[in-house]
């Protein structure tokens, strides 16, 4: 197998170059909730989700972790919330950028818990990290398996996860469910797809063998590592999750009028 990383306009040049390609098994798509977030933040995007490419398999998630640096004094969603309504409009936070999952979430607890923050959209998760590490914002929102190393080293606070359930890697944060957050549940996940109109043969053969991937110790252990959390959910859950997801993140940027730059 031969991987061909290409980056830029969030995915989707990549996505096209799938899209054009010929449907005989040889071009697979690493996608995640990016193309549905893409969808509601950039308007019409040039392919259609489910019908141009061919879902396959979910194949994991994760969850966004909301942190803060320790010199912030700011180690839960209730001090987070206390802290925001005592200067309005003046607490930042940081994202993976405007319009991303991770944004979006954001948004969705600030309208639960009735905060207004200032939001700081960085160029992906990784400058967003350097900065909350050192202080030039308090509080981010990030992939949640950025955190754990700094969390247990102290050089982060973990103040909550955003899925209904906690993460493994993070045992001791809970959720923001847990601490009032309303019914929360955000993540990130990955997925491999196709061309559309993929033979349904070769659709059946290529996820039986991926499956056989993912039940090797050696991947599972590895994934792991990396706070990543198999799925292995099926092409109709795959399919049925982009649609409810482009949906649901569509609706919140009509509502914020939230637009990717």
């Amino acid at each position: 197998m031969a991987m061909d990383n290409r980056t830029g306009a969030s995915g989707n040049i990549v996505t096209m170059e799938v899209v054009r390609a010929r449907p005989d098994g040889y071009t697979l798509l690493l996608q995640n909730v990016s193309m549905a977030t893409n969808d509601a933040a950039q308007g019409k995007l040039p392919y259609a989700l489910t019908t141009d490419l061919t879902p396959l398999m979910l194949l994991s998630s994760t969850p966004h972790a909301i942190v803060a640096h320790p010199g912030a004094h700011i180690s839960s969603i209730a001090e987070l919330v206390d802290a925001a309504k005592a200067a309005p409009s003046q607490l930042t936070y940081a994202s993976c950028g405007i319009g991303t999952p991770q944004h979006f979430a954001m948004k969705v607890l600030r309208q639960n818990m009735h905060i207004d923050m200032l939001h700081v959209g960085y160029k992906g998760c990784a400058p967003a990290l350097v900065d909350v590490l050192g202080g030039q914002v308090p509080v981010a929102i990030l992939s949640a398996n950025l955190v754990p190393t700094y969390a247990q080293t102290g050089r982060l606070k973990a103040l909550a996860v955003t899925t209904a359930k906690r993460y493994p890697q993070l045992p001791t944060t809970p959720s923001v469910a847990e601490q009032g957050g309303g019914n929360f549940d955000y993540d990130s996940w990955y997925a491999l797809m196709a061309p559309g109109k993929l033979p349904t043969l070769l659709a059946d053969k290529i996820t039986a063998d991926v499956l056989k991937v993912l039940d090797e110790p050696s991947v599972r252990s590895a994934l792991a590592e990396f706070g990543i959390d198999i799925s292995k959910g099926t092409a109709q859950e795959l399919k049925t999750r982009i649609v409810e997801d482009s949906d649901r993140y569509l609706e919140l940027a009509r509502q914020n009028n939230i637009k990717a730059e």
